[in-house]
């Protein structure tokens, strides 16, 4: 089966549909580099979903070409290809009529891994996706939305794929519940390192979750292709500015964590850990009305800011 990470590269790639003027997707090049998380963000007919598709040949290049670690998905043969991508949607698509354990073995089921192969990287992968090995013997329609997610990223990644493609895999959950899915996944890519194309409407989860966001506009046109931290301190036009939002420098905010700044010495104060993102320091200060917050690290103090410091 395949492994390890994949750089992949969009050569000028373009999607013009059959008896339509306008294109889909208009000569996007850009480059995503092993193991990072990839956002494709835009509004509704920014050709998002249309470039993630054009990556597995669920939609056929009209000229231009992508590359899978050099390899023109082009030159290979589509079923290998589609077998080697994991693909997580919205809609998760789990087969109501098979366990989960059968749902996740899928795909090495099709490379010929054996039974017992099987049972034991299911009962790893859901271990890694937060869900407790019984759920194995479970079928879709016992799980809620937030599980059945998760066992769509662990269906995703049980042929060890070099490359993902998820098309607003949390688009569909509640708040609360898609705020901990992005963080789980997170924590997953820590330690699995995937090549991700990750397609979403909401710019909050774009600068979350990417490396590295591009932002389309209207029209299938790439209008900026920068880390996230780039595109807010310095968004390309009006268009990207606009859409990144007025209250960008708050949004930076979450790309800053309290182990970034130099800290006071302990004090006492309402705890919060070094881990923590300046905004989440802000938002505790402002709470609890107070001027200083204590840094822990694990149950120690290790320092502390003031509001005055988180603003500056």
């Amino acid at each position: 089966m395949p492994g390890q990470a994949a750089e992949l590269v969009f050569d000028e790639a373009t999607k013009q549909y059959e008896g339509r003027d306008d294109v889909a997707v208009d000569h996007l090049s850009l480059t995503v580099p092993a193991g990072e998380i990839c956002v494709l963000v835009g509004p509704s007919g920014g050709g998002k979903t249309t470039a993630l598709r054009l990556v597995n040949r669920l939609i056929a290049l009209t000229s231009g070409d992508i590359r899978i670690d050099g390899t023109s998905i082009l030159e290979q043969d589509v079923v290998r290809l589609r077998r080697g991508i994991g693909y997580v949607i919205q809609q998760v698509g789990l087969f109501p009529h098979m366990t989960v354990e059968a749902n996740i073995g899928t795909v090495p089921r099709l490379y010929g891994r054996p039974r017992g192969w099987i049972h034991t990287r299911s009962q790893e992968l859901l271990d890694l996706v937060g869900l407790d090995p019984s759920y194995a013997k479970r079928y879709p329609a016992q799980l809620s939305g937030g599980e059945r997610q998760r066992v769509g990223l662990a269906r995703a990644l049980a042929g060890d794929p070099p490359l993902m493609l998820m098309d607003e895999p949390f688009g569909a959950i509640d708040p609360i519940v898609r705020a901990r899915l992005q963080d789980a996944f997170l924590e997953l890519q820590k330690e699995v390192r995937k090549t991700v194309l990750f397609v979403t409407h909401d710019i909050d989860e774009a600068i979350k979750i990417g490396d590295r966001i591009a932002i389309f506009r209207r029209g299938g046109r790439l209008a900026q292709y920068d880390t996230p931290r780039a595109i807010l301190d310095k968004p390309a036009d009006d268009f990207v500015a606009e859409f990144v939002g007025a209250d960008r420098a708050l949004k930076a905010l979450a790309l800053r964590t309290l182990a970034e700044l130099e800290l006071g010495p302990p004090a006492d104060g309402p705890r919060i850990p070094r881990a923590s993102t300046v905004r989440q320091a802000l938002s505790l200060a402002i709470e609890k009305q107070a001027q200083v917050l204590a840094v822990t690290d694990g149950e120690a103090v290790v320092g502390s800011v003031t509001r005055d410091a988180l603003l500056t």
